[in-house]
């Protein structure tokens, strides 16, 4: 099962604040772990809404509206993918991540192909499988 930990935004990643070299340190060894054991799949840091746009559908078109975004507790300052058997597996890692108090993490599962069941068709799922085997080809 793949799950998304989301890790939230606070004010410290709204305001561009880059992590010491002691949180560096404990994060690398932490992701260290992960990919040792097999969980982690990818990870990521984002940049600030500041540098961000959210795209709204709503009409006739789409409206693109400039950051920063106001709802700290609401963005997302990075994630992760992880691969384990349970979401409770999925908890023990994130209690292990190096954060400390006050921040949050939230763990949602990714859908698989079987989790929609007959409607994606046979045709759909061959046409999703084609799309996948060319993410991150430079020749697509």
């Amino acid at each position: 099962m793949r799950f998304m930990v989301i890790v939230k935004a606070n004010k410290d990643s709204e305001a561009g604040v880059m992590p010491d070299q002691t949180l560096l340190e404990r994060m690398g060894k932490y992701n260290e772990e992960l990919v040792k054991a097999g969980v982690m799949l990818a990870g990521e840091g984002l940049h600030p809404t500041s540098r961000g746009k959210r795209v709204r559908f709503s009409g006739p078109a789409p409206t693109v509206t400039d950051g920063p975004f106001a709802e700290t507790k609401e963005l997302v300052a990075g994630y992760w993918i992880f691969n384990v058997k349970s979401i409770e597996e999925a908890v023990e890692w994130v209690k292990r991540a190096p954060f400390d108090a006050g921040n949050e993490l939230e763990i949602r599962q990714i859908f698989e192909a079987e989790d929609f069941g007959a409607e994606l068709t046979p045709e759909l799922r061959e046409r999703e499988a084609k799309l996948r085997s060319r993410i991150g080809d430079p020749n697509r």
